[in-house]
């Protein structure tokens, strides 16, 4: 949700950018304009670069802690690399279909 109105809103600004080129003010025009050229591949590559993690393989084992997630709700579980020492969580949900 929060998603889209920022892509909205960075449309909303390029848009502005460009009739304000159109009717002559080229200098606001264009700052617009790119400023909301910025927010919408600012939007999309953060949806990019950002992803999930992997699913779990071989070397990821479970480590029996569960918690709930304050900021979703959800429940959590921990899962642990021995070789790195790196921890993740996933939903428990998650965790469960793959083993």
């Amino acid at each position: 949700m929060l998603r889209a109105i920022v892509l909205t809103l960075g449309g909303i600004a390029a848009a502005a950018g460009a009739v304000l080129v159109g009717i002559g003010n080229t200098g606001s025009g264009v700052y617009l304009s790119c400023l909301g050229a910025v927010i919408i591949l600012g939007t999309i590559f953060e949806r990019w670069r950002y992803r999930n993690a992997p699913p779990p393989g071989a070397r990821w084992e479970r480590t029996g802690e569960r918690f709930q997630d304050p900021g979703t709700g959800e429940t959590m579980d921990v899962e642990y690399d021995s070789a790195s020492g790196e921890r993740r969580y996933v939903r428990a949900d998650e965790s469960a279909s793959v083993k």
